[in-house]
Parts: C-alpha cells; structure tokens; sequence
C-alpha cells in the first residue's frame, strides 16, 4: 500500500537522522491519513519536541485527537497553535467546528 511505502521511506529518513522533524511530520500526517491516529500523535508530538513553536504539528495533533474523539486535547492543541500563530485560519476553524460541534468546551 501507498501508505507503508511512505511510512518506511520517513522512517528510513529518520533512522538516519533523528532530529529531522520534517520527517516526523511527514510521517504523522501518512499515518493520520491512513487512520492510525496515536502513531500520529506521537509523530506531532515528536516535532513539537525538536520544534516547539511548530503551529502546524499542533493543529494536526489537534485533529488527531479530535478523530479519537479526546476533545478537550483537540481544543488544547488548538490554543496552542492560535497561541504560536493567531492568524493561523486552519487553526482558527478547526477550533470554532469542534466548539459548535461541542459547546461544553466552551471555556
């Protein structure tokens, strides 16, 4: 599958050079899109680590943890992107579908 090759092509890349975030990324967002969302997770995560203002790895983490259904994270992973970014547009949508979808987030 499509998927696999990727994963193994990013993984390679990374086993060669462990702080090569964009790899990470790459990586979670295949993952995210073949549905194993925690291995995703962990990637996003794995980029905040080497690159901490990283809007972006925030906001997919954010959807990550919507897709498992872990709401409160998702919202938490969306401040954090709108923190870093706050003209950041996916971020800001992103943010404003899940607390109409869910409004006792609502802080």
């Amino acid at each position: 599958e499509q998927y696999d090759k990727a994963i193994d092509d990013y993984t390679k890349a990374i086993e060669s050079n462990p702080d090569y975030a964009e790899a990470y990324y790459n990586r979670g967002v295949t993952y995210h899109q073949s549905g194993q969302y925690e291995k995703a997770i962990d990637d996003y995560t794995k980029v905040i680590e080497l690159n901490p203002d990283e809007a972006d790895a925030y906001n997919n983490r954010g959807v990550a943890y919507l897709s498992l259904e872990q709401y409160d994270k998702a919202l938490e992973n969306y401040d954090k992107a709108l923190e870093i970014d706050p003209d950041y547009s996916l971020a800001i949508n992103n943010r404003k579908r899940l607390i109409h979808a869910h409004p006792e987030l609502k802080p």
